[in-house]
């Protein structure tokens, strides 16, 4: 097995807090060891916050040599736990009345004004119009171009081959470019018609853009990280930040270790404004459960309305079903059907936990994961930086804090 680069030696820290549960709190945190035994992350931290106050978080570090400690201004790649937030966003602009949802996508940015959409071997203009709903619910047709999906071959326009653009800051400096290139690639589907999770959310960012004047990241500072206090969320890293960016540990195949190793699509580089509202940005433990505080509270933060609490309702409404009814959603989550790209519990008999049913959330790349539980008042936050992902580790976390059914 091959092993990565090490740098450091870690030890354990807990953060004093008054638990809800002895038996609670040792569950969570002997689930949080056996991540690191089993070799599913390095050091990791998890977070329980029900009825206006902490009553679990814990940091639990490997000890591992080359692992790093984490300490409350520990910076994590987000990864997808960023689209909540552009989400939310978005939903800022709609209260306004800037936006609607059934608005054309071409409205906003006009290269999306004459789509093409895969038909079997063939290549059609659309028939349905691409509207802001089907971007807010993964149901655009537009999938993830990733390295194994480079190459796309099409027919009917003459054999041509088609590159499918990723988000990524050594080819892109600003979402226009981006989004140029995104609507020239054709369609998996005509829009609405089907649940794919994909770039959806790098379009919302440029709507945002355009929509706002400034921007993406300036807006989402002004609606939402300045008046939560969420001051170490954003696109980009400076050298003294890169201190506390958390090294990646990394499982899969013949790799095993801990690596400093950048992702090399996303660059935190500070002068690029190619702001991915997908997986673009990093945050911290306390900022990111100021932003869960928010949703639990209904839209409010400490006396401060972000959002409505009908705008929480249509995020979490049922807008696609889960697998199997839509081929493409995720397997493990049983039960679950999808909001605004948002997992929600339809279905509390599927899951493994006495959840309750209506929680709601999203999870990163890297293994970081939260939800949301109206019903009881309640989120649950972790956060790690590992590979590969692993859907089990909210399952799991939530057993440890709600218990496993009979």
């Amino acid at each position: 097995m091959r092993s990565l680069i090490v740098i450091f030696t870690t030890f354990l820290i807990i953060w004093p807090t008054a638990c809800h549960s002895e038996d609670m709190a040792d569950a969570i945190s002997k689930f949080q060891q056996s991540l690191i035994k089993d070799e599913i992350t390095g050091s990791n931290v998890a977070m329980v916050f029900k009825d206006g106050k902490i009553i679990y978080r814990n940091i639990s570090n490997s000890g591992k040599k080359g692992d790093t400690a984490i300490h409350k201004d520990t910076i994590f790649p987000i990864w997808s736990m960023s689209k909540p937030i552009t989400i939310v966003a978005m939903m800022t602009l709609h209260e306004k009345g800037l936006v609607k949802w059934d608005d054309p996508v071409s409205k906003y940015i006009p290269y999306f004004a004459k789509l093409r959409v895969k038909k079997g071997k063939l290549i059609e203009p659309c028939r349905n119009e691409l509207k802001l709903i089907h971007l807010m619910t993964h149901r655009s047709g537009y999938k993830y171009y990733g390295r194994e999906f480079l190459l796309e071959r099409g027919s009917g326009l003459g054999g041509a081959t088609y590159e499918g653009p990723q988000p990524n800051q050594i080819k892109y400096n600003n979402l226009d470019k981006f989004v140029k290139d995104v609507a020239a690639q054709p369609l998996e589907f005509e829009p609405g018609t089907q649940y794919l999770y994909g770039v959806n959310q790098a379009i919302l960012g440029r709507i945002i853009e355009v929509v706002s004047g400034q921007s993406f990241f300036g807006y989402l500072k002004q609606a939402i990280f300045d008046p939560l206090g969420m001051h170490n969320t954003k696109f980009y890293l400076t050298k003294e930040e890169l201190k506390n960016f958390h090294i990646l540990y990394i499982n899969s195949g013949d790799l095993n270790g801990f690596t400093y190793f950048m992702d090399p699509i996303i660059t935190y580089a500070k002068d690029n404004n190619a702001h991915f509202g997908g997986e673009g940005l990093v945050s911290t433990m306390d900022d990111y459960s100021r932003f869960c505080e928010m949703l639990v509270g209904g839209g409010v933060f400490r006396g401060k309305r972000i959002i409505s609490e009908q705008s929480i309702k249509t995020m979490t409404k049922k807008w696609s079903a889960a697998f199997p009814k839509e081929e493409n959603a995720e397997k493990l989550l049983l039960g679950y059907v999808y909001g605004f790209s948002l997992f929600v519990l339809d279905d509390p008999s599927a899951d493994n936990s006495n959840v309750s049913k209506g929680i709601y959330g999203w999870a990163g790349y890297h293994n970081t994961h939260f939800w949301i539980d109206p019903e009881k008042n309640m989120f649950g936050l972790f956060m790690s930086r590992a590979r590969e992902f692993n859907w089990n580790i909210p399952l799991r976390l939530r057993e440890a804090v709600y218990g496993k059914k009979p």
